[in-house]
């Protein structure tokens, strides 16, 4: 993963979005998901999310994220987040602007109150099962590709929402196939994988990872 706590995913993400700004949404707000169908565990307040990008404003109380697709990004500070820089342990004082920063945390809309920030995102590999992320843009419908595996028995709205280590494991295979978004949940399928749903962007809004945190598929 790109946190040097966790095995390593993919981060080519984080020098995509460093050259482009210095798991259905529309910008900010999350479409169809949890509340459109029978899941077994509706999402109805913030969920375990996260987001990739260059740092572009910092004040007192959190910074400005911004994606590879230009979407901003609210970041909350708390006195129990902790920062890394590269592989290191860091202070905030890590957090200035035009740096590359990958923040996990808790999502509700375009606001993520992180628990962990990681400037200086180590590269390393992973999987992409194909497609290019596509930016929001008002009026303009997002691609309706799948590419890769979809599960065979997803539906959407269904499943249980996931937090902790197994979310932001997710959550940064997920980035990492596909930055330029916002994830606001993680959900865990009945077949052991994981939907990673993503707002802030036209194409994907479902990333599926499998249970070796590798993406296998995304849809819209």
């Amino acid at each position: 993963m790109f946190s040097s706590k966790r095995s390593r995913v993919i981060a080519a993400g984080v020098a995509a979005v460093v050259v482009a700004t210095v798991a259905a949404c529309s910008s900010g707000r999350p479409a169809g998901g949890f509340g459109s169908g029978s899941g077994s565990n509706a999402r109805s307040g913030p969920a375990a999310g996260g987001s990739v990008g260059t740092i572009t404003g910092v004040s007192s109380s959190g910074f400005t994220l911004t994606t590879a697709t230009g979407e901003k990004v609210t970041i909350k500070e708390a006195s129990s987040t902790t920062y890394e820089k590269g592989t290191s342990a860091a202070a905030s004082s890590a957090v200035t602007t035009g740096e590359p920063a990958l923040v996990l945390g808790t999502t509700d809309n375009t606001t993520i109150t992180a628990a962990q920030v990681i400037v200086q995102p180590p590269a390393t590999s992973g999987s992409n099962p194909g497609g290019q992320v596509i930016g929001f843009s008002t009026g303009e419908k997002g691609s309706t590709e799948k590419v890769g595996t979809i599960p065979s028995d997803y539906t959407q709205g269904q499943g249980t929402l996931v937090s902790g280590t197994t979310a932001d494991k997710a959550i940064e295979a997920a980035l990492a196939a596909y930055p330029g978004g916002i994830i606001d949940r993680v959900v865990a399928l009945g077949n052991g994988q994981y939907e990673v749903h993503c707002i802030g962007i036209n194409w994907p809004h479902h990333i599926f990872v499998n249970q070796d945190f590798k993406v296998i598929g995304a849809d819209d």
